[in-house]
């Protein structure tokens, strides 16, 4: 195994001792700081929808569709950062470790400045194409084009934060998160109450956090003193390594870009209903990536502790890491996701004064809310199979359950007239969800089922 260095006390060894100690002492910090970013993010929209009007709120909400399918392919390479740096980790491979860290944040690098080139450029065009309102579009095109400029920052910090996961630290990510979020807070009231900047007020505030946040993440593994340390002048690609990451990444990469691409042609259709509905659906979905995080935490947990534990072979450990992970995350979306909609007015209208965008985002609440459990279980199980070291198979089972059934729902259903309404749209989610988690199940249960039995032979 390899041994512990001066930074232990943040490491986490999932291969032994209790399961959902460890899995709350992992996941608890990356729900907390996944609902700090989220408080961060709410606090951009809160303040723009306050001090700059509807159409900025609306000029906002409406572009996270199209930074989510540009961002999730890189994304998704930083998931297969993840698992292939804790399988490592589990196996005490401590060279391929050093080698990891390297190649992945050199990866990181080359990651920003793609994005970053893509966004700025085809960033007006392709909101175009989502069919924007006239008066949200030039907004929207600003705020894309500033903030896609702190893309190496956002990509440095998911892939540092990446590496330091698959040891078990989640908490100096949190650290790091909180500091760069509050100064992100502080340049918003800075930047749209005092100086008037509008939308390009909150995409600088953004960006300016996130290079704040890289940096951070950056000097932290510069100070690692075990096989997590980066130097600098050893960054390189390391061929077998980044094929590694390439083969978990890029499934989960590529599920990303086709997930949000139904969204974005979701969003597209939202749009077709005015800046209002807009507005309200932007700040509904606001709300909800609260409950979603939420459970979030919980399936990136399990990503983790299943690939620590895949690779020391610790299958039937695996399946009753699942099976607590499954369980928390039902327990987490039905209270959660309930709490929303039983609130909602209220946390609506700390978004906006509007009873009209209220009314709006009302209609998505009362349908995603109380469904919510399933996308977490969803995702729990989607990780769970990563883990194994099986990327290609979640993603096939993902994109024809999910968004297949979402573009065929939009293509059908949504085309009569009588159903051609919001809450028509909202109910694409829930029945995506559902029919994807089932199959993902069998699929589990098959490949634990046949790791098992290996491992028993040997």
């Amino acid at each position: 195994m390899i041994k512990k260095n001066n930074t232990s006390s943040y490491q986490i060894d999932m291969t032994s001792g209790p399961v959902f100690s460890k899995l709350l002492l992992f996941s608890i910090p990356l729900v907390l700081s996944s609902l700090l970013q989220l408080l961060f993010n709410a606090a951009d929209i809160i303040v723009v929808g306050r001090f700059a009007g509807d159409n900025s709120l609306a000029a906002v909400g409406s572009t996270s569709a199209l930074i989510n399918l540009l961002v999730n392919l890189f994304v998704g390479l930083s998931v297969g950062t993840n698992v292939v740096a804790a399988h490592f980790f589990g196996a005490g491979k401590k060279r391929e470790l050093e080698q990891t860290v390297h190649t992945a944040m050199l990866l990181s690098i080359y990651s920003g400045i793609i994005i970053t080139i893509a966004g700025v450029i085809g960033a007006r065009y392709i909101l175009t194409l989502m069919q924007a309102p006239e008066e949200v579009l030039q907004l929207a095109s600003l705020y894309l084009k500033i903030y896609f400029c702190g893309m190496p920052a956002t990509m440095a910090y998911n892939f540092g934060s990446a590496l330091l996961r698959a040891k078990g630290d989640t908490k100096r990510p949190l650290y790091y998160l909180l500091t760069a979020g509050i100064i992100n807070v502080l340049l918003n009231l800075l930047f749209v109450i005092v100086f008037r900047m509008d939308v390009a007020g909150v995409a600088f505030a953004t960006i300016i956090s996130q290079y704040i946040s890289a940096a951070l993440i950056i000097q932290c593994l510069r100070h690692e003193t075990g096989e997590f340390k980066l130097i600098l002048r050893n960054l390189t690609l390391n061929r077998n390594i980044f094929i590694k990451i390439l083969k978990i990444g890029l499934p989960a990469g590529f599920q990303g870009i086709v997930f949000s691409l139904s969204n974005v042609i979701i969003q597209s259709a939202v749009n077709t209903f005015g800046a209002t509905v807009i507005a309200g659906n932007s700040a509904a979905s606001n709300i909800e990536g609260f409950v979603y995080t939420s459970m979030n935490g919980f399936a990136q947990g399990t990503l983790t502790f299943v690939s620590q534990n895949t690779g020391a072979r610790q299958f039937k450990r695996i399946r009753r890491l699942v099976l607590i992970s499954e369980a928390s995350v039902f327990v987490i979306g039905l209270v959660l996701g309930s709490s929303i909609v039983l609130f909602g007015p209220i946390l609506l209208g700390i978004y906006s004064s509007n009873q009209d965008v209220i009314t709006a985002g009302m209609f998505r609440l009362s349908i995603i809310g109380i469904s919510y459990a399933l996308c977490g279980m969803m995702d729990v199980m989607a990780n769970a199979i990563r883990g194994l070291g099986q990327s290609l198979l979640p993603m096939l089972v993902t994109l024809i359950g999910a968004c297949g059934i979402r573009l065929l729902w939009l293509a059908t259903i949504f085309m009569y007239d009588s159903f051609h309404t919001t809450r028509t749209i909202y109910f694409s989610y829930p029945v995506s969800w559902g029919i994807t988690f089932l199959a993902l199940l069998l699929c589990f249960v098959k490949i634990i089922s046949s790791k098992m039995k290996q491992t028993t032979a040997l």
